[in-house]
């Protein structure tokens, strides 16, 4: 058997979560209720990651593409359940390579300038402007004319 991918691994590691904690579900839109056998659930997991040896290449790359949709998109099990945050490195340092962590050969994704900006500009709106201090100033000059 070939060597998995990082980020097999990480879609591998993710559905078998998913199974330990009662999350994944079989069939077409999880209609078919919870996976109760654990090879049923390694074989969803191989198959998830684009690591099953029952595939084409071409049903590997796109099985591997349909999964980091989902996983992107937060529409996972363990992501419904736990929150986007808990899956994946998107905005701060990771340790694995699949999350583009200190060995990663991809860096994980930032803010965009335009997020930034957007972010900053309402944040300055926020700031309390004080009366109190500009009454008081202009009662200074008055006195002081």
């Amino acid at each position: 058997m070939a060597k998995t991918t990082p980020r097999q691994r990480k879609t591998t590691g993710r559905v078998m979560h998913e199974y330990k904690h009662g999350e994944l579900k079989r069939g077409t839109g999880g209609k078919g209720g919870k996976v109760k056998n654990r090879k049923q659930a390694i074989a969803i997991a191989l198959h998830e990651a684009g690591a099953s040896k029952y595939q084409t290449k071409s049903e590997k790359s796109s099985s591997r593409a349909k999964s980091k949709r989902k996983e992107a998109s937060g529409r996972t099990g363990q992501q419904e359940r736990e929150g986007k945050s808990r899956v994946g490195a998107r905005g701060r340092r990771e340790s694995s390579r699949a999350m583009g962590g200190k060995n990663a050969t991809k860096t994980t994704r930032h803010k965009t300038s335009s997020s930034r900006r957007a972010t900053s500009s309402s944040a300055k709106s926020r700031k309390p402007t004080s009366s109190r201090r500009k009454s008081s100033s202009s009662r200074s000059r008055r006195k002081a004319s």
